[in-house]
């Protein structure tokens, strides 16, 4: 069907199931990090798993299918890598906190939860890692 074609259904939905949060995920965003702060890690990256959700408010959140009126997500993307690959971290809970500042500060975020894991530290383990949530 065209866009021309689908019927709005605007004043039908009952307001009970209306929108209550609106959501951007980066999930499971495998980046490496020269991260860790025992001699055997220094200088060597590892994998880092990132996932971010960012609750955006109504207004940041597109009405339609506009790109111009769309929260920036790519921005998770690429800001996160540059700021992976831009340093080296001790430790994931100071990555974390930078990533976490870096979206806060962003328009339109209501909340935030930002992971990050380390897939590779123990055999029997899918990963070790800390979350930073503003709830």
């Amino acid at each position: 069907m065209t866009q021309s074609n689908l019927t709005r259904l605007d004043g039908l939905v009952p307001d009970r199931l209306a929108p209550r949060s609106r959501k951007i995920v980066l999930d499971g965003y495998d980046v490496p990090v020269d991260i860790g702060f025992h001699d055997f890690e220094v200088g060597v990256p590892q994998r880092l798993i990132v996932t971010v959700e960012v609750w955006v408010d109504e207004q940041s959140f597109a009405a339609s299918d506009d790109r111009h009126q769309a929260w920036d997500y790519d921005f998770l993307r690429s800001e996160i890598g540059a700021l992976a690959g831009g340093r080296r971290f001790n430790l994931q809970e100071t990555f974390v906190r930078e990533v976490y500042d870096l979206i806060a500060a962003r328009r339109g975020v209501t909340a935030l939860r930002v992971s990050s894991r380390k897939p590779d530290i123990y055999p029997d383990c899918v990963g070790v890692g800390v979350e930073l949530a503003s709830f």
